[in-house]
């Protein structure tokens, strides 16, 4: 009897510790013991409390014998919360959830074609089926990937007959798309520059945000929007890059800034140039519309060559899904320019140690296709060919759209700032609750701080553009 007391005693306390995540120490009480043949399920690590409701019954019989019938569905990922829905991707959820026949998408930077269409190079599709004529296998990549792909990215990037390429100091490394490519470039920063501050522009693409604090990198922002001119305040941008500490990185958008569609002139990129220089600063560079913002490779990338040829040591991301239309293959790569053929075989192999454990190695679906489309003459032709005519669709809109507003809008605003803007995206200058006025009212989709993507506008609904965009300003504080 005395026994059987002490065995019931024991199991109402372990009883006890489930229901009030009793602490022992520093741990929640884990331990499950056997009594009577009975499991006792135990709280699980980080659980403060297991309701009293856990227990469908406890009945202690006329011979005390414990019998329990416990819960099992209590899950150990209680404590996950929703996470927000992303500001960029979601507008395309709650686009595709709209059944008005007047919405319109200018959330996500994808090129639609004039009906409003995805569009799939013809060169690509050409590319395509060249690979699958030469029965090319599955068969794994470097963990740097293609090598022909490198090559070809490296030198559309800076030119085939850059310096820097022909001394290999260039350590290219094939990465998934422009957000892998710089996840990558941020996590060589964490590890071998340990507490240097990045600076990025503000606005900048949301994901930079997310990538950096993902990494463990610290950042700060710079100015570079200016809301009174709806252009860029070049004076704080310099200002801002000059006050950062002696050898920061700076995050520069090569072409087409995401999200402003603003772009320093020629001028302004040598100024910031001379400031990396004086304060040994590192430049970033973000590169993801080369050819598909003005329609020129070379012009597209003038900003970072004009940095190469100063011999500052930088790392530039690209991206493949604009400008070859290669969005769902993951296409980028990561370049680091340095002092030396032999630094640059080191930074390429500690950047292949990082690749090694986050994705083992990088698709070649993507890789062969812009290795076949650079390295051909007539694909390579037919490719610059398409790029002009897509950034030249975006500038027609733009124009169309621009005259729209200058047209209906019959107060003296100044809406310009639309035609000296480039690339896919148009900084509207609408504010949170105007741009809420812009979906609510207008079934017109986009991000919350006033951008949209012309990539996904067509002539046809310039004018309704004009409309929701002239009421929100001018009726919505």
């Amino acid at each position: 009897m005395a026994a059987m007391m002490a065995s019931t005693a024991a199991t109402t306390a372990a009883l006890g510790c489930v229901a009030s995540g009793q602490e022992v120490g520093r741990q929640v009480c884990t331990t499950q013991k056997m009594y009577n043949g009975l499991r006792v399920a135990t709280a699980f690590p980080g659980q403060k409390k297991i309701e009293e409701s856990a227990f469908a019954s406890i009945k202690i019989r006329s011979k005390a014998i414990v019998t329990m019938a416990v819960a099992t569905d209590v899950s150990r990922f209680e404590g996950v919360s929703m996470a927000p829905a992303d500001p960029i991707l979601g507008v395309s959820e709650a686009f595709k959830r709209d059944n008005s026949d007047m919405k319109l998408n200018l959330g996500v930077g994808a090129y639609r074609t004039e009906e409003l269409q995805p569009y799939v190079l013809e060169v690509v599709k050409k590319a395509e089926k060249k690979m699958l004529e030469a029965g090319e296998n599955k068969e794994y990549l470097p963990i740097e990937g293609l090598a022909a792909f490198n090559k070809a990215t490296a030198e559309l990037l800076l030119g085939a007959d850059n310096p820097v390429i022909k001394q290999q100091r260039v350590a290219t490394v094939q990465g998934l798309s422009g957000t892998g490519s710089l996840r990558l470039g941020a996590a060589f920063i964490q590890r071998y520059f340990p507490g240097v501050k990045v600076l990025i522009s503000s606005p900048t693409w949301g994901n930079h945000k997310n990538i950096l604090n993902d990494a463990g990198v610290p950042w700060s922002e710079y100015r570079y929007f200016d809301p009174k001119t709806v252009g860029l305040d070049f004076e704080g941008m310099i200002a801002d890059i000059k006050d950062a500490p002696n050898g920061s990185i700076i995050l520069l958008h090569g072409c087409a800034h995401n999200p402003t569609g603003i772009d320093p002139t020629p001028e302004q990129w040598e100024k910031i140039a001379d400031v990396c220089q004086e304060k040994d600063h590192m430049p970033f560079f973000d590169v993801a519309y080369q050819g598909f913002a003005s329609g020129s490779l070379d012009d597209d990338a003038s900003s970072v060559r004009r940095f190469v040829a100063r011999g500052i040591e930088l790392f530039v991301a690209q991206s493949y899904s604009k400008n070859l239309g290669l969005y769902a293959e993951r296409i980028g790569a990561i370049n680091v320019v340095v002092s030396s053929p032999e630094v640059a075989t080191k930074v390429k192999s500690q950047l292949k140690r990082l690749a090694r454990p986050m994705y083992s190695n990088p698709p070649v679906h993507g890789a062969r296709i812009v290795a076949n489309v650079v390295g051909d003459p007539t694909m390579f032709d037919e490719w610059r060919a398409e790029m002009q005519a897509m950034a030249g669709r975006i500038k027609t809109v733009r124009q169309r759209l621009y005259d729209e507003l200058s047209t209906k809008d019959k107060s003296s605003k100044d809406w310009s700032f639309v035609l000296k803007q480039i690339g896919m995206f148009s900084f509207t200058g609408l504010n949170k609750a105007q741009s809420d006025n812009m979906t609510d009212k207008w079934h017109v989709y986009m991000t919350k701080d006033g951008r949209i993507s012309l990539a996904g506008l067509n002539l046809a609904k310039c004018a309704f553009l004009a409309d929701a965009i002239i009421d929100s300003f001018y009726n919505v504080q």
